[in-house]
């Protein structure tokens, strides 16, 4: 039993993985908060790490055998602190949700008033949103958009800031296609006496890389995911000051987690690195062009943005001039070759599950090599699918034929 490859071992999962990876090699990839781990973080992910407890912290383990574990964490870490020039990273995270429930354990009491972007401007449902534990711990509340531009007026958050007092703000969203100024929010948190935290699960790779403004220096806490534009491990992490090191390490463990996946600390430890290598700013930069240029594409096909663009890695397309919603038009695009994702758009008329916009990305088509020439085709391809795509299936399957010799042209994972 302890030697038999997946295939001997369980087919039927085989084939399923077999399948999965066809999907992926032949469809084109457009969630922002998706992209393409590389071989050797996959199989960091799939190492002998995974046999063995590892409670606690490097060199304070609550099991014995932990020589290596104990290195590879302190790697991360060190790593981690490196690329981000943050004091103090837990890397023991297994999801950004989790993340920010133990920078919330940390930072709050139950109860305590949080300011956060509403989920319904682009915010995230772990920032006070009254379904999530966050809104029913704490007190959610939120600042939206400018109604005038759908982007963040920082004078209209201080006011905010100032009826609510708050004991913590949280910059950052899911689907805002802006820069987010953090010395802003910042002036504000001090405006107010609140603390401020900085959520990056989307654009850590771009603050990695010094394509996007940087929240360490600003912030109290920052938390992120490790996967989406960092392109590492399904995980996540906190960035924090020197001073607030034990009060997170402590709300992680033994807060709100025990054993931590090493596993995926290994992969963690290596994304990180390749973050630092060469070619990886060049990359971030790319997906910036390529997210404005497929942008541009889309504009020119009629559709449009919210903000009228993008600074980073995502778009917002506002579909109601289009007579379809957001969920029927991800479903054309899927027939198509396309995967993304249904999303609301600021005053959106239309619940979550319909929707009135889609958020298409750029992360994992750029680590396919793409640039804008591509972004241009897709764009096109988006939009015959969702103009004729509805009264001709044949339209969408001749897409999808395009989709797949594109896809052959910028390969991943060649001899897997």
């Amino acid at each position: 039993m302890m030697n038999r490859t997946l295939a001997q071992a369980d087919p039927q999962i085989a084939r399923i993985m077999a399948g999965e990876l066809e999907r992926q090699k032949d469809t084109l990839m457009l969630i922002p908060s998706e992209n393409y781990a590389s071989r050797a973080v996959m199989a960091a992910m799939g190492s002998v790490f995974t046999n063995k407890y590892a409670e606690g912290y490097p060199y304070r383990r609550y099991y014995n055998g932990c020589e290596y574990y104990d290195q590879l964490e302190q790697l991360a870490i060190d790593r981690a602190c490196e690329l981000f020039h943050a004091d103090h990273t837990n890397v023991q995270l297994h999801t950004g949700s989790q993340a920010n429930m133990a920078a919330y354990y940390a930072m709050l009491e139950p109860g305590d008033r949080i300011l956060a972007m509403s989920v319904a401007q682009g915010g995230h449902l772990t920032h006070g949103d009254p379904i999530n534990f966050s809104g029913q711990f704490y007190e959610g509340h939120f600042y939206g958009l400018d109604p005038e531009t759908d982007r963040l007026n920082y004078d209209m958050i201080l006011q905010d800031a100032k009826e609510v007092r708050p004991k913590l703000i949280i910059a950052g969203g899911s689907a805002y296609p802006r820069i987010i100024d953090f010395q802003k929010f910042r002036e504000i948190a001090d405006e107010v006496g609140a603390y401020l935290m900085a959520d990056i699960a989307h654009i850590c790779g771009l603050v990695a890389a010094e394509a996007h403004p940087d929240p360490v220096p600003y912030c109290e806490v920052v938390t992120s995911t490790t996967h989406k534009t960092l392109r590492g491990p399904r995980g996540a992490m906190i960035l924090c000051r020197a001073d607030w090191a034990d009060r997170i390490d402590r709300a992680v463990f033994p807060g709100i987690q025990a054993g931590p996946l090493m596993q995926i600390i290994a992969a963690k430890a290596l994304c990180f690195k390749e973050a630092q290598e060469f070619g990886f700013r060049e990359y971030q930069r790319q997906i910036i062009r390529n997210s404005q240029a497929l942008g541009q594409a889309l504009l020119e096909e009629g559709f449009t943005l919210v903000t009228g663009g993008s600074d980073n890695h995502l778009l917002l397309v506002d579909l109601r001039n289009k007579d379809v919603t957001g969920r029927e038009a991800a479903d054309l695009l899927e027939a198509a070759g396309m995967v993304v994702n249904k999303n609301l758009i600021p005053g959106d008329p239309l619940p979550s599950t319909e929707a009135s916009g889609i958020r298409p990305g750029t992360p994992g088509l750029t680590s396919r090599g793409m640039k804008e020439n591509e972004m241009k085709m897709v764009g096109q391809w988006m939009a015959r699918a969702i103009h004729e795509g509805r009264e001709a299936a044949d339209v969408l399957d001749e897409i999808r034929q395009q989709v797949v010799e594109l896809c052959a042209a910028f390969p991943i994972y060649e001899d897997l």
